[in-house]
């Protein structure tokens, strides 16, 4: 299904006011010694939280944090996330370790990191049911998590009426511009290890006219591609992409007239192999190309480098940015469609 962005529901479209709201939120963020290192994702959230508070509605926010795969592990808490928010916010926010103790009375609380419970990622309808029964309406403010058959992603739709944060709605309304409308030509740049960009990038090849393959992805993919895919040779160590590769991916880079990167060269956090991000980042600035980046890694890397600043879209999603530009629309979407049109 292919939308007009005016016909998506937004959070405004709904009857929130004095009521409790389900509100996804992408925080994901990066942690370092207990503490959140990069606190975009949980800043991005702000207008949809604030519009909530507006209402006089109460809130409880629903993420998860890492892959714990179904288990309790403290080091995967969302403890540092409530604290953060909380200074933001000037305002408590207390965590519930379990669904049944969440005390709705409190103006916003937050559940303990979703991926806790195996029925998150399993889709699975108890657990489903066992969230939809906590509040009335259901906000999707998670692009980045969009892409995923998640329970709390396209189970909640089912069952509360549905629509999607400000957030959101800000990243489909940029991404659809990119899609239907690029400055040719486009060049996408995939990097790190994630191998569910190798999937989408065969659905971009009739889109893009150049896409540059880095990082751990670089070793992963078959050397007989398409012409148009470009892949980097990496050091002996594995760790970062060769200056020839850097070079190669310049000649390109500054042809272009839109540039879309998700995922590093590299081991960039070390400055031992920081180099071919980096260089790859300069040269995308300089190239004068509209640029967009995604995911928090990339981010994470731009930020290291003080280029964020650089850039002309930071998407919060490097896999969801690609699924979204290959399909124009992502499950998340689709749920809270599915269920206006029924």
């Amino acid at each position: 299904m292919i939308f007009q962005m005016e016909t998506l529901p937004s959070v405004k479209d709904l009857s929130v006011k004095q009521k409790t709201v389900l509100l996804r939120t992408n925080y994901d963020v990066s942690l370092k010694n207990g503490e959140v290192t990069s606190g975009t994702r949980i800043d991005e959230s702000l207008a949809t939280i604030n519009y909530l508070f507006g209402q006089q509605a109460k809130i409880i926010l629903l993420s998860h944090l890492g892959r714990p795969e179904g288990k309790v592990n403290p080091g995967l808490s969302l403890k540092p996330v409530v604290n953060y928010l909380g200074q933001l916010l000037k305002k408590e926010v207390p965590l519930f370790s379990t669904i049944n103790e969440i005390d709705k009375n409190q103006p916003m609380v937050m559940l303990e990191n979703l991926r806790f419970w195996s029925g998150e990622e399993n889709n699975d309808l108890n657990f489903t049911k066992s969230l939809a029964n906590l509040g009335d309406f259901f906000i999707n403010d998670a692009f980045a998590c969009s892409h995923r058959q998640h329970a709390s992603i396209v189970g909640l739709p089912q069952f509360l009426p549905s629509a999607l944060g400000l957030d959101f709605l800000k990243e489909v309304e940029v991404l659809s511009g990119v899609r239907e409308n690029p400055r040719r030509p486009v060049t996408l740049i995939l990097g790190g290890a994630k191998e569910d960009k190798l999937e989408v990038m065969e659905k971009l090849l009739d889109w893009a006219n150049a896409i540059l393959i880095g990082g751990k992805l670089s070793q992963l993919i078959n050397r007989s591609s398409p012409t148009k895919v470009i892949m980097a040779c990496l050091n002996p160590d594995g760790k970062d992409i060769t200056l020839e590769s850097v070079e190669k991916f310049k000649k390109i880079i500054v042809q272009s007239g839109t540039i879309v990167w998700a995922g590093p060269m590299g081991y960039y956090e070390d400055e031992k192999w920081s180099m071919g991000t980096r260089e790859i980042a300069k040269a995308i600035i300089g190239s004068g190309a509209y640029t967009v980046v995604g995911g928090g890694d990339t981010e994470a890397a731009l930020t290291k480098f003080g280029l964020t600043n650089k850039i002309n879209y930071i998407s919060s999603g490097g896999g969801a940015m690609f699924e979204f530009l290959a399909q124009g629309t992502l499950p998340g979407i689709e749920a809270i469609l599915k269920k206006q049109n029924d």
